[in-house]
């Protein structure tokens, strides 16, 4: 499988599921603004949406959006625990909190990268992220992880994203709890094996 991704994106989430898999695979830089890859192909043909993740199959199938991709990959290795039973309530529940992320957390920050947005409106979506941050902090109060005890694709997501505050000076010391995990989650192996190859490709 080939993991098309560009650093300081979404696509982190998916490299830290690989990797926490074992599963073997190649990494393949893109470059966001020229929409290339790193060995020089149109980035537009491989996923014509323009943006990564993009995950390729080894039979050349393309898979986008992240939350898609998560799952593929938690159910390519069931035994992992990334993901409970594609049949059970918790998958269900593991679905809510994906879809929560990305519209609220994902979606969230989103908004806080275009430099040409007025400071007021700016205000206004740091103002709804905080009252959602407020919500993770009283989960994770209680929960070591999102979906209860053990670690899933969906905190790798919320890791991923969450790790874009530092681009705006939004400090988590607010939120404890949400710091907490934040860093929990920064020490395992497979999520610094992540980071250090991204910085390195």
């Amino acid at each position: 499988m080939k993991l098309y991704y560009a650093p300081d994106t979404c696509s982190l989430s998916p490299h830290i599921v690989l990797r926490e898999q074992g599963i073997e695979f190649e990494l393949v830089k893109v470059d966001n603004r020229r929409k290339l890859t790193a060995d020089g192909r149109d980035f537009l043909t491989i996923n014509p949406k323009g943006y990564v993740a993009a995950l390729e199959l080894d039979d050349g199938k393309i898979l986008t959006e992240g939350p898609a991709i998560l799952q593929y990959l938690a159910d390519l290795r069931p035994e992992s625990g990334l993901a409970p039973r594609a049949d059970s309530w918790e998958r269900v529940r593991l679905q809510e909190w994906l879809n929560f992320i990305t519209s609220e957390i994902h979606a969230g920050l989103a908004p806080l990268f275009n430099n040409t947005l007025p400071e007021e409106a700016k205000s206004i979506f740091r103002e709804k992220l905080f009252r959602r941050f407020s919500f993770l902090q009283a989960t994770l109060s209680t929960n070591a992880y999102l979906t209860g005890s053990s670690f899933s694709v969906a905190d790798a997501y919320l890791f991923t994203v969450l790790g874009w505050c530092k681009f705006f000076a939004i400090e988590l010391n607010n939120w404890p709890a949400l710091l907490a995990y934040w860093e929990k989650i920064s020490a395992r192996p497979a999520v610094r094996a992540a980071l250090r190859a991204e910085e390195n490709v």
